[in-house]
Formats: structure tokens, sequence, C-alpha cells
């Protein structure tokens, strides 16, 4: 899925965006995210976004830090998607789809008077993201996909490996990192890599990490 033709770098961004702190949600460049979205200050804020640019960022509560639970301390590193597909159903609820565009760093958070978060944000340390596919080569295609095996293997889970296997590196990696079910720091540090091949490295490892958790072994002294 290719980013909407109108970003093709930072400078093409808003500065300044609506934030969804959202627990455990990973949005990636030109990843596709559905939300259900119920609650009255985030329905506004979907309505205030389809009157303007269409822009959320998403961007993980950091629950450790502390602060209200109305008003989480944010990580620093989120993603901007744009509202791509639009729902509204009979409840009152919208059914909404955002594709990435690029991670932003939150520069500072504003003074509102929406219920709803916004914050002073820069893309200039993810320029990267604008360009489809970038990095592709390097990533360890083989060691994302012994990963997986291994670990659909153990939870018994039932894969499209058609549909992986046809998957270019960008939209496979990021796919997995999305649908994973890893914990807020996990998810964070495959937010922040710098590049495909690092989110890969993290993806790979966390995966075994969980593996290794979940067998119960332990490391033997020799």
């Amino acid at each position: 899925m290719s980013t909407h033709a109108g970003y093709k770098g930072p400078a093409d961004c808003p500065g300044v965006i609506p934030v969804f702190p959202l627990p455990g949600a990973l949005l990636l460049p030109r990843g596709q995210m559905p939300l259900n979205i119920f609650e009255p200050r985030y329905l506004a804020m979907i309505d205030d976004a389809l009157r303007t640019d269409r822009i959320i960022g998403m961007i993980q509560p950091d629950v450790e830090a502390g602060a209200s639970p109305m008003t989480p301390k944010l990580f620093r590193v989120g993603c901007a998607g744009r509202i791509t597909q639009f729902a509204e159903t009979g409840d009152g609820r919208y059914l909404i789809s955002l594709t990435g565009v690029a991670r932003f760093r939150v520069e500072s958070e504003l003074a509102v008077t929406t219920r709803y978060r916004r914050c002073q944000v820069s893309y200039d340390d993810f320029a990267l993201d604008f360009e489809p596919r970038a990095g592709e080569e390097a990533v360890n295609r083989e060691g994302v996909l012994k990963a997986l095996k291994d670990f659909v293997e153990v939870n018994d889970l039932k894969v499209d490996w058609a549909g992986i296997d046809e998957a270019p590196n960008e939209a496979l990696v990021n796919a997995l990192c999305m649908m994973s079910p890893f914990g807020a720091r996990e998810k964070q540090a495959m937010l922040e890599a710098p590049d495909l091949k690092t989110r890969a490295e993290v993806l790979i490892a966390v995966t075994e990490m969980e593996l290794v958790r979940g067998s119960g072994s332990e490391p033997t002294l020799q």
C-alpha cells in the first residue's frame, strides 16, 4: 500500500496534529489500521480531521511514566495516519481505516480547548518513511519467516502462507509488527527502529524471547 501521493516528505505533513493515545496500537508507514471509534472526544476528533487534512497521530501512552488515566504521558514517537476509509454505524460509532504516512517525534503538547489532545510534531528524523520499500534488500527475510513459523507452530495459529510468500519485505515486516501480540515497550521498539532492517531484527528478537518465555526454558549452566 503506497502513501497518499500528497505526502512526499516531512515538509508536506502538518506540524500540529490530533493524537490518539492507544496502548498496543502500532501504525507504520503504508500500513493499514482499522479503528472502531465510540468515545465522544474521539468522535469529535474524527469529525475535525475529516474537515481538514484527515491526519491522525497514533501514539502509545507511556503508562509506566505515570500521569492520570485520562491524560497519560505519551511516548515521544508515534505515526501519522490518514483516514482512507470511513463508515458510520447506526449506533453512533465510526469505523475508520488509517493508512500510515510517516512517523513523527512529539516536540510539545499544546494547550487545547478540544476534548482530544493535539501535539506539535516533527517528521525530520524519519524522512526515509516517505520512500516506499526503502532498505528492503537488507532485511533478513529468512530470519523473519523462521521466527514467524516457530511462533505459529507453538501457538497453533493459522496463517496465509501464500500471501506471506508474495509480500514484499516492507509489507511483510510492517504487517507482522502491527499484528504482533507483544506489549507496549516491544511495539515501541519496533516503531522507533531506525530502518526496516533493524525493525525486522527487533521483531525476530522479541518473537524469540517470547517463545523462550512460553516454553518455560531457563538458561542452563555449563
